[in-house]
């Protein structure tokens, strides 16, 4: 896994500018934000439903593809055991409570479940994104940013199409 700063073909964004790992994973946390906001405006059941399964589907991705590429990334590049130790954890919860919604969605606690995993989530992605967090240190450390983007697209390509990973879900993402 490549992690300085050289890099040969890059894959582009629309405008042709190179991606990098902070805008793939910031646009997956968008995505689940808008998912979750739509969560919370519907009254309709089965709508919500399709939403939570959407949701959970999709931070199942995004965690998996954290934990195995970014985070030991950011943890060699800056050797802050603190702020990895405590993203690992706040994963550990969101993974728990995303079992719990997918094993019990018809019960009474259901909406609030979602609602729970919704405010873990903003918690978890203010912290990455603020000012002196993850991200910013990434930013400041010698991470290839593009490179390592590469490899979390690459991961969560093979994640969405592995059925045994997403049960009968499919693609939820859109690309950064």
């Amino acid at each position: 896994m490549a992690k300085t700063k050289e890099s040969g073909s890059r894959q582009r964004t629309r405008n042709g500018a190179p991606k990098d790992a902070i805008a793939l994973l910031k646009a997956d946390h968008r995505q689940v934000e808008e998912w979750f906001s739509e969560f919370e405006e519907t009254k309709d059941g089965r709508r919500k439903a399709s939403l939570a399964k959407q949701i959970c589907a999709a931070l199942k991705v995004h965690a998996q593809i954290e934990e195995e590429i970014f985070y030991p990334a950011f943890l060699e590049a800056t050797e802050d055991e603190d702020m990895h130790h405590e993203a690992e954890i706040e994963h550990t919860g969101a993974k728990r409570l995303i079992a719990d919604i997918e094993s019990k969605n018809s019960d009474d606690y259901f909406d609030a479940r979602v609602t729970v995993l919704s405010e873990m989530i903003k918690h978890h992605v203010k912290e990455e994104e603020q000012p002196d967090g993850m991200f910013a240190k990434a930013r400041k450390s010698e991470m290839d940013l593009v490179q390592i983007g590469e490899e979390l697209q690459a991961r969560k390509s093979e994640l969405e199409a592995d059925s045994s990973f997403l049960g009968k879900s499919k693609k939820f993402f859109v690309a950064a």
